[in-house]
């Protein structure tokens, strides 16, 4: 019996390090937004910005790479397909700037991060895919 209890532990322990390393890391992806934009009120530079997806938090993070500027938002299901893997930032045009109206990661979005326009209101809106 006693040679039977390390086997067993030995067992779970392989089971546990297989199960954890099964979560899947934050993927990351790289966009270039050749504009400068707001997100929430504050003014973010043209450049280069990382946008990371925790699927197991449901957690989307925006990080510009010149400076120390990140913001984090929850993530659902919504309007992409759940097979889509296209990373996209997607921007409202107004008052002659840009505001970020949506992260999208796969299949998870953002929920709208501006203000929706009212329905007489024509806003454009504008894409960019990360790599």
């Amino acid at each position: 019996m006693r040679s039977l209890l390390p086997k067993m532990l030995m067992a779970s322990a392989v089971m546990l390090a297989g199960a954890l390393t099964a979560i899947p890391a934050m993927a990351e992806s790289r966009i270039d937004v050749p504009f400068d934009f707001t997100v929430n009120g504050k003014l973010c530079p043209a450049g280069q910005y990382e946008v990371g997806h925790d699927a197991s938090r449901s957690l989307v993070t925006l990080r510009t790479l010149t400076s120390s500027r990140q913001f984090q938002w929850i993530v659902g299901p919504g309007e992409p397909s759940p097979y889509d893997s296209r990373v996209v930032l997607r921007f409202d045009e107004r008052n002659g700037g840009h505001e970020l109206q949506s992260v999208q990661f796969g299949g998870a979005i953002t929920r709208r991060l501006d203000r929706k326009p009212r329905p007489s209101e024509y806003v454009p809106t504008q894409d960019i895919q990360g790599q």
